[in-house]
């Protein structure tokens, strides 16, 4: 019988994906938003005309404040671009969006389940914390949420990722 492991590193390619920048008064405001426009974008807002694909995860880029008691207001939305995409990604009506090529990633993570509000988030990162211990191979300012399904899924699989140093 295996025990499921704590956390485990990943490296993720360079690729395209589609960001918004969001800095509503809660966490659970920006992420909303910022998914609702990439939707739009996936669904037929964009210069194909056409329904793009879902990918998952759905990426939530956080930083936290200078005191690291509470998350940053500007919270970075990112959408993976299907590799039919990659190449020529469609143009987003939305001003908003914004198509960037993300350089190669390197993670370290751990899955944790349920709603992703700035509460759960902050729990997350200490408990992720207290588990890696004392080490300065990974980023303290900025984190990244993965959820993987619909958010109105209440106990649905989201990963804390700390970023590794380059």
């Amino acid at each position: 019988q295996c025990e499921e492991a704590a956390y485990e590193e990943r490296r993720y390619p360079a690729g395209k994906w589609a960001c918004v920048t969001m800095g509503e008064p809660m966490y659970e405001q920006s992420i909303s938003m910022s998914f609702m426009k990439l939707m739009r974008y996936i669904c037929k807002e964009n210069s194909v005309g056409c329904h793009l694909g879902m990918t998952v995860p759905v990426l939530n880029e956080i930083h936290l404040t200078k005191e690291g008691t509470e998350l940053d207001r500007e919270v970075l939305t990112a959408y993976y671009l299907p590799g039919v995409f990659q190449q020529n990604p469609p143009v987003p009506m939305d001003p908003e969006i914004h198509i960037t090529e993300r350089a190669p990633l390197r993670v370290v993570t751990r899955v944790f389940y349920g709603m992703t509000t700035e509460e759960t988030i902050l729990r997350e990162i200490s408990l992720f914390w207290d588990l890696l211990g004392s080490t300065d191979t990974v980023l303290r300012e900025t984190y990244i949420v993965a959820s993987y399904e619909n958010p109105s899924i209440p106990q649905r699989r989201n990963e804390i990722w700390f970023i590794c140093q380059a």
